[in-house]
């Protein structure tokens, strides 16, 4: 049975013992991309437990990979920390030597300002690849935010504007549950709209921590809970939960040089640690998974130009490794994805992604349908490779809705896969396409 949660104000301020500050300190200067000449918008958040908190950490799997995913890659060792220091306008990609000295400089100035144990700061990054660090700017908006700090709802949204680049607005979510008799809260805040299609695991080595197979601008998410729990038994969670959420969406299929997941979990709601095999962490679990789906989704959504999102739902294939790149193979088509757009239930499109992924497909055996959001009820156009009696005008009813469900029925074994994905529109291509000749409009 699906567990139901409690949605409570605060973000990643809601559990216990967290705070947090979002303020504007002119790290993307003007000329250096798209949206550099908007004004005075937050670009820098500080996240803070107020005691010492277990830490897990998912981060991308691209062999390109920037300084802060490095510098928190090498501090999730100690498996502690109490502080995470996020930017946006700059993702200290590509920046070499003087890369890694800005993100661990930035870790280190942090907890100098905050008074902090050295290693106990994490460090995430978004913007442009290639330009370095303002780091006078930094410094100086590290110490206002920590002047900012504060438990209140504004506190969370300050935090979440701050991290935001090409996104229109902020994705946040908090619930409330119960473990063992005590209340327990999980906050999450994340961004992203483009260069959007997550393929994370915990050390950022490959492959992916995908169950359902497969590997796959920026997607940060940040995490807080007051939930008391072992280590490992985070890690453990966390994987999970970003395999079924973060590496199950797409927007353009470009996976990022910054994406970066991270949970901090302080104990302050005083139940009994979670650790394996507490009958509690099955809960837990499905709290956390239930947090990261309902983020995930919200990034989809917000896409850069994006007009339709559409689950694709593949069952019967032979394997996962079959399931995942069917899925994936049809999410990032870019002619299924324009079809989507306009409207056009074109099945043509799609049973041809599929004939060309990596997955074993018979086309005698293949079933193509569209279902509204969570409907059992099915609109078959191809059963058994051959266009069913559904007329046109049905078809195109079905997809017709901002969001709706894509079946496809491989028909050869148990094994199935699931992406969130995005429609392709001309508003994407306008964003991104930019013009040389004027820096401003160019994308990270």
């Amino acid at each position: 049975m699906k567990m139901q949660f409690k949605e409570i104000t605060g973000s990643i301020v809601a559990p216990q013992g967290f705070l947090a500050s979002g303020v504007f300190c002119d790290i993307k200067k003007l000329g250096t991309g798209k949206g550099s000449n908007k004004g005075p918008k937050r670009d820098l958040a500080l996240i803070v437990s107020e005691t010492p908190a277990t830490v897990a950490g998912m981060f991308t799997t691209n062999q390109v990979c920037a300084a802060p995913v490095k510098v928190c890659v090498e501090r999730m060792k100690k498996r502690l920390a109490q502080v995470v220091v996020v930017n946006s306008g700059n993702a200290n990609a590509c920046t070499g030597q003087q890369g890694m000295a800005d993100a661990r400089e930035m870790v280190s100035f942090t907890e100098r300002t905050l008074a902090l144990s050295a290693g106990r700061a994490l460090v995430g990054s978004t913007g442009r690849i290639g330009v370095t660090m303002p780091m006078d700017n930094i410094r100086a908006g590290i110490l206002a935010a920590a002047m900012e700090l504060g438990g209140t709802p504004t506190h969370a949204d300050q935090a979440a504007e701050a991290i935001m680049t090409s996104d229109s607005r902020s994705k946040q979510i908090a619930i409330a549950f119960k473990l063992g008799g005590q209340t327990v809260r999980i906050g999450g805040i994340c961004k992203g709209a483009g260069m959007i299609q997550p393929g994370m695991s915990a050390t950022g080595a490959r492959p992916a921590a995908l169950p359902q197979g497969g590997l796959h601008a920026t997607m940060l998410c940040f995490i807080t809970t007051d939930a008391a729990i072992d280590a490992a038994v985070l890690q453990a969670a966390l994987n999970e939960a970003v395999a079924h959420s973060f590496n199950r969406i797409t927007v353009d299929g470009d996976m990022s040089t910054n994406d970066t997941v991270l949970v901090l979990a302080n104990g302050l709601a005083g139940n009994e640690k979670l650790k394996n095999k507490n009958s509690k962490l099955k809960t837990f679990q499905a709290a956390l998974n239930h947090v990261c789906l309902e983020l995930a989704k919200k990034i989809v959504r917000d896409g850069e130009g994006v007009h339709r999102v559409v689950t694709v739902r593949v069952t019967g294939a032979r394997t996962i490794q079959d399931a995942d790149a069917a899925a994936r193979a049809v999410a990032n088509s870019a002619l299924v994805k324009t079809s989507w757009h306009g409207g056009d239930p074109n099945w043509g499109r799609i049973i041809d992604a599929l004939g060309y992924s990596p997955a074993t497909v018979m086309e005698e055996k293949i079933d193509i349908g569209y279902a509204a959001n969570g409907s059992k009820k099915i609109l078959w156009s191809l059963k058994r490779g051959q266009p069913t009696k559904a007329t046109f005008k049905e078809l195109c009813a079905a997809v017709a809705p901002k969001e709706f469900e894509l079946h496809i029925n491989l028909n050869l074994g148990q094994a199935d896969a699931v992406m969130y994905a995005a429609d392709l529109t001309e508003a994407y291509v306008d964003y991104n396409k930019g013009d040389v000749t004027d820096p401003t409009t160019l994308g990270g």
